[in-house]
């Protein structure tokens, strides 16, 4: 049962919140939101464990490391180990009528893209996109391959109709995917959404939410993210609420006091902001001088330089570096409360301990969720996922190009380890159109778009437990 307070929380984000995407009495154009679905890890296997951590820390270096590589839509590579039910997803809906489709949401990349139906057995058990049976579907034959560490994917750049929480898109550039690496198999997921910019899109079209940011579609020009926690939950369900994402508004419900935004580093390509201070332990971390950092929600854990890792263990009495498919990871006492607090030119924000804590691997030891960064030169000081980013609200916003963070409210807070149902995706009408829609390409129903960005509680963009 659920206790009186969460309860009150959570019926009261139920009527601040649209989570259909239904239009509203109001003529205005008006933000929306959608309810993030988590998935909890199903194995706490050690063996299992380590390989997803070593894929995290090759991938890593495959969606950061050098220019070649930034004009790739690097962010598939968190389908990787999208089996391991440890991230956050949402839904779209495609074409005429629309299909929903579960997607990874991920700031650190670009393009949106789908297995397609002629895949066959390499695309696993997933649904696929099949453009037979879209109205809307336009093939732009122009051929797209990324290669990871682990496998490829492979396709051509089509257009369609997407909509996504009470928002549509005609037109939309994305991939079709009819060849797919093993290792990509994700079920339920068919694909990902890149929330990062068009700069970085391999398949050189504008990403669904940077149209609708610069279009005047939103209220305001932003999206917001907010996530759940239940990596210190035990008897967590495989399926469980996973926060929201918040497009064209801010939820004034979900945060408190005000949002202290920092400008992007350069050419807007990731969300790059500069970092001033880390402190762990109470203890200053040497992060020479002012370092980068992309706020990745495709990420899970947090990525750093080699010292400054080093320098954040050992101010944790009995860690040890890891080795084998453990090599740039730490493990460290369980029973160790450890206390991260980031600076990034403004606020001091505080990490969770629990956040901390990337999985357990053994009764005593627990692996860090901090780990040293495979990028090299070229890319970010530190990549910053969901670790951190669960302890508070952040703000993407498209002009002036910036994050912003925010305190969590109580409201918030209370979603916390909140067992459960979480909202079924819906298929209909939206309250906002871009481009030209084909006559009946909207049907009458809400749409309610779950939005997920995967790997909640413990793990990186591969995420890993």
């Amino acid at each position: 049962m659920f206790a009186p307070a969460s309860l009150t929380a959570l019926l009261f984000i139920l009527l601040s919140q649209d989570v259909s995407g239904a239009p509203t009495a109001s003529t205005a154009v008006v933000g929306r939101s959608m309810p993030i679905r988590r998935l909890n890890p199903l194995s706490r296997n050690l063996t299992l464990v380590a390989q997803r951590a070593r894929n995290q820390r090759d991938l890593l270096a495959v969606k950061y490391s050098g220019q070649s590589l930034q004009q790739r839509g690097t962010g598939y590579n968190l389908i990787v180990n999208q089996e391991t039910d440890t991230g956050y997803y949402g839904t779209i809906a495609i074409g005429t009528p629309p299909v929903s489709y579960d997607v990874i949401l991920d700031t650190g990349s670009s393009d949106l893209w789908l297995t397609s139906s002629t895949c066959g057995a390499s695309c696993g058990t997933s649904p696929t996109y099949d453009p037979a049976m879209s109205s809307t579907f336009q093939n732009l034959s122009t051929p797209f391959e990324i290669q990871y560490g682990s496998g490829a994917v492979a396709g051509y750049v089509a257009e369609e109709t997407v909509q996504m929480a009470g928002f549509s898109v005609a037109k939309q550039g994305f991939g079709v995917v009819d060849a797919l690496s093993s290792a990509f198999n994700t079920n339920p997921v068919s694909g990902i959404m890149g929330l990062a910019w068009s700069s970085l899109s391999s398949t050189q079209q504008t990403p669904f939410w940077q149209t609708l940011a610069s279009d005047g579609s939103w209220d305001s020009a932003l999206f917001g993210v907010q996530l759940t926690r239940y990596g210190n939950v035990s008897g967590a369900a495989q399926n469980e609420p996973g926060g929201v994402i918040d497009m064209g508004y801010t939820n004034s419900s979900l945060y408190t006091g005000s949002i202290e935004y920092h400008d992007l580093v350069g050419t807007p390509q990731y969300w790059e902001i500069n970092m001033s201070e880390l402190t762990v332990q109470g203890n200053s971390i040497d992060i020479a001088g002012i370092s980068t950092a992309i706020i990745d929600t495709g990420t899970t854990d947090i990525a750093g330089p080699a010292s400054a890792i080093a320098s954040i263990y050992a101010q944790i009495p009995g860690s040890q570096a890891g080795t084998g498919q453990l090599e740039g990871y730490y493990t460290y006492p369980c029973s160790t409360t450890v206390n991260v607090q980031f600076n990034f030119g403004g606020n001091t924000w505080s990490m969770s301990p629990a956040d901390f804590t990337h999985s357990q691997a053994s009764t005593t030891e627990c692996i860090g969720a901090f780990f040293i960064s495979s990028i090299g030169q070229g890319g970010p000081s530190w990549v910053i996922g969901d670790a951190f980013l669960k302890n508070v609200y952040s703000v993407f916003k498209y002009s002036p190009a910036s994050v912003g963070f925010a305190a969590l409210s109580e409201t918030a807070i209370a979603q916390n380890g909140v067992k459960a149902a979480v909202p079924s995706p819906t298929i209909g009408a939206v309250t906002a159109v871009t481009g030209t829609v084909s006559s009946g390409a909207l049907s009458s129903r809400p749409l309610s778009i779950l939005l997920c960005f995967w790997l909640a509680s413990t793990s990186i963009a591969f995420l890993f437990w």
